[in-house]
C-alpha cells in the first residue's frame, strides 16, 4: 500500500502535464502554487510556453502587444495573490513593476515566455523564504520540508527526529516553540490542506484520498476532517468540487 500511496500521490501532483483542463482551474491552483511557495508545482505548471498557452483573449491584434497585456494581468495577479500569502506590499508591486518594464523592452514571444517562468519563479521562491523567515531554526525548516516530501507516508516525530538527529523531545519544543503549533498539528494542518486541493480538483475517491495521505482508514479520515472544517469530505466535495473536462 505504501508503494501505491507514493504512486498515487506524485500522479496527483503531476497530472496537470496528461488532463486536458478548461483554463479556470489550473489558473486558481498555478496562483495558489506561487502564494504557497510551492516550487516545484510552479516549475510543473509552467512547463507549457507563456506564449503557447490556450484561451489567452485577445487584447491587441498585435501578437506580441497582446502577450505583453496578458504577462502584465499575469504579474498583477501574482503580486495580489503574494501579499495575501504575507508578502510586503511594495516589494509585490515593485517586484511587479520590474517584470512588466522588462516585458515591454521584449521583442519576441519567447523572450515573454522565458521572462513569465523567471518571474513566477522569483515570487515563488520569494514567498517560500518567507515562511522561513518566520522560522529561526535550522533544524525546523529541515523538519517542515521533509514533511512537505512525506505527506502520502505516516509521519511521527520519530522519524522526523531521526531524519534531523535531534532528540524526540527536543525537536517537539522546539518545533512547537518556533511554529506555534506541536508537529503532530502541523503535519495534519497540511495533509488536510493536501485532502481539500484533492477533493476539489481531482477525481480520487475519498477513500483513495484517505490511504494515499496515510491515514488508517476512510471513517478516520472523515472524523478528523469534520472535526477541523466542521463537514464532511463528502460535503466538501459537493459544494466545491470542480469537474475535470475532457
Amino acid at each position: 500500500m505504501k508503494i501505491k500511496n507514493k504512486f498515487l500521490y506524485r500522479e496527483f501532483l503531476n497530472r496537470e502535464k496528461d488532463i486536458p483542463r478548461a483554463s479556470y482551474i489550473p489558473e486558481l491552483e498555478f496562483y495558489n502554487a506561487i502564494k504557497a511557495g510551492d516550487v516545484k508545482k510552479v516549475t510543473l505548471l509552467c512547463q507549457e510556453s507563456f506564449s503557447a498557452k490556450s484561451g489567452l483573449g485577445e487584447l491587441s491584434p498585435n501578437p506580441l502587444q497582446n502577450l505583453k497585456y496578458h504577462f502584465a494581468i499575469t504579474a498583477g495577479v501574482v503580486a495580489r495573490y503574494c501579499i495575501e500569502g504575507g508578502m510586503d506590499l511594495g516589494e509585490a508591486y515593485n517586484l511587479s513593476d520590474y517584470y512588466i518594464h522588462t516585458a515591454d523592452s521584449c521583442s519576441m514571444p519567447d523572450q515573454i515566455s522565458s521572462l513569465h517562468l523567471d518571474m513566477c519563479l522569483d515570487y515563488t521562491r520569494r514567498m517560500r523564504a518567507l515562511e522561513k523567515r518566520r522560522i529561526i531554526s535550522r533544524k525546523v525548516v529541515e523538519t517542515i520540508e521533509i514533511i512537505y516530501d512525506n505527506l502520502h507516508k505516516k509521519i511521527t516525530v520519530d522519524y522526523l527526529a531521526n531524519k534531523v538527529n535531534l532528540s524526540n523531545s527536543y525537536l517537539s519544543t522546539l518545533f512547537k516553540k518556533e511554529v506555534g503549533i506541536p508537529i503532530s498539528a502541523y503535519v495534519q494542518q497540511k495533509k488536510l490542506e493536501v485532502a481539500k486541493n484533492m477533493l476539489s480538483y481531482s477525481e480520487y475517491s475519498i477513500s483513495d484520498i484517505a490511504a494515499l495521505l496515510a491515514y488508517p482508514s476512510h471513517s478516520y479520515f472523515t472524523e478528523v476532517f469534520r472535526k477541523e472544517f466542521g463537514i464532511t469530505p463528502l460535503q466538501y466535495r459537493n459544494q466545491n468540487h470542480h469537474k475535470i473536462s475532457s
